[in-house]
C-alpha cells in the first residue's frame, strides 16, 4: 500500500535540508537583503532582471540598489521554503486522511510542524521587514534547524527505527547532553554570523595576535536591538564582535570534548547500530571542526563557510536520530 505521509515526509526532510543550505549561502553572499520587500521582489514574484524591470524597481525603491543576481538567490531561496511549506501541509492532510484507517498514525507532530513552518515564514518576512536584525536571523536558522529536526525524528518514527539491543542510562544521558550543547554551539555560530564577526579573531589560536584580546561581551550579547537599522555588515564595535567569536570558539571545545565523548563510549558499545552510529558522529565532528579552523586561516570562502553550515546541520540530524534510537530503546544496567 503507497504511503503517502511516509513519502511526503522523506521529501520534506530532504528539502527542508537544501533550504538551510541554501538560505545560509544567501546570507554568506550578502544576499539576504536582495529584495527589499516581502513575500514578492521589488514588487513583483521574481526577480527584476531586464532593464525596464530594473528600473522600475529603482523608482519604487529608490534607497535599494537593485542587484539582479542577489535578488535571484533571495528569490530562489523563498521559492524552496515555499515548497517545503506545501510538502509540510501536504503531509499533515496524509497524516489526517490515513488516521482513520491506521490508529497508530501520526498527527500531531505534523500539524505542530504545520504551525512551525507558518512561524517560520514569518521570520523570515521581518529578517527582510526589520532589516537583518540579528535576533530575527539567528531565530531564523534556528527554527529552519528545527524544523529539519522534527522531520527526521517524524520519519524514523513512520519507519518504526529502533536499536535490537537495551542500551545503558549512561549513554542516553550523553545523549542528551550531546545534543544540548550542539544545539548552543549552532546558537552561537548562528549569532556570530548574524553580526558578520566570523572574521574578527582572523589567526588561530589565537585572536588578533592575543590569547584573549579586550572583549565586550555586554554589547555581544544584547539582542533587543535599536529599530530602523540596516545590520548588514554587522554594527557591534571590535571588542564587542571578539567576544562573540570567542564564545563561539569555546563553544566548539566544548562541543569537541562532549560529543567526542559520546562517539568513543558509542563506539566501546555491543551493539553494531551504535557504533556505526558512533563511526558516523566522529566523522562529521572532525570535518565540522576542521572547517571551522579553516574558514578563519582561509578567511571565510564562500564554500567553506557554507559546508561548515551544512555539517552543522548534518551533525545535528545525527544526534538527533541517536536520541530517538536510544529514547525508543529499554535501559539496562552495566554488570
Amino acid at each position: 500500500m503507497n504511503d503517502y505521509f511516509s513519502k511526503t515526509a522523506i521529501a520534506a526532510l530532504l528539502l527542508a535540508f537544501i533550504v538551510i543550505v541554501v538560505g545560509a549561502y544567501v546570507r554568506l553572499s550578502n544576499a539576504g537583503l536582495g529584495c527589499p520587500d516581502w513575500p514578492g521582489c521589488y514588487g513583483q514574484i521574481t526577480a527584476p532582471d531586464d532593464f525596464h524591470e530594473i528600473q522600475k524597481a529603482s523608482e519604487i525603491y529608490p534607497d535599494s540598489q537593485v542587484d539582479s543576481a542577489k535578488a535571484w538567490k533571495e528569490m530562489f531561496h523563498r521559492y524552496l521554503a515555499s515548497t517545503l511549506g506545501l510538502f509540510i501541509l501536504g503531509m499533515a492532510f496524509f497524516a489526517w486522511k490515513q488516521k482513520k484507517d491506521k490508529p497508530d498514525q501520526q498527527l500531531y507532530l505534523p500539524l505542530a510542524l504545520v504551525v512551525l513552518v507558518i512561524f517560520q515564514g514569518m521570520l523570515g518576512m521581518w529578517t527582510v521587514t526589520l532589516l537583518l536584525k540579528p535576533a530575527i536571523v539567528t531565530m531564523h536558522l534556528l527554527t529552519g534547524l528545527l524544523t529539519l529536526s522534527l522531520l527526521l525524528w517524524t520519519v524514523l518514527k513512520q519507519q518504526g527505527f529502533h536499536l535490537k539491543k537495551p542500551v545503558l542510562p549512561l549513554i542516553k544521558k550523553w545523549a542528551k547532553l550531546a545534543l544540548l550543547v550542539l544545539a548552543i554551539q549552532i546558537f552561537l555560530g548562528g549569532w556570530t554570523s548574524t553580526n558578520y564577526v566570523a572574521l574578527y579573531c582572523p589567526d588561530f589560536p589565537t585572536c588578533q595576535g592575543q590569547w584573549w584580546p579586550q572583549t565586550d561581551f555586554s554589547e555581544g550579547f544584547t539582542f533587543i536591538k535599536e529599530f530602523g537599522v540596516n545590520y548588514e555588515g554587522g554594527t557591534l564595535s571590535n571588542s564587542a564582535g571578539v567576544a562573540v567569536h570567542i564564545t563561539h570558539r569555546l563553544g566548539a571545545l566544548l562541543t569537541l570534548l562532549v560529543v567526542g565523548t559520546l562517539a568513543l563510549l558509542l563506539s566501546r558499545n555491543s551493539d553494531k547500530s551504535l557504533r556505526t552510529i558512533s563511526y558516523i558522529i566522529l566523522t562529521l565532528l572532525t570535518i565540522q571542526i576542521s572547517l571551522g579552523i579553516a574558514n578563519v586561516l582561509m578567511l571565510l570562502p564562500i564554500q567553506l563557510a557554507v559546508s561548515h553550515n551544512a555539517f552543522a546541520a548534518l551533525l545535528l540530524l545525527s544526534l538527533v536520530s541517536l536520541n530517538y534510537a536510544t529514547s525508543s530503546s529499554t535501559s539496562t544496567r552495566a554488570s
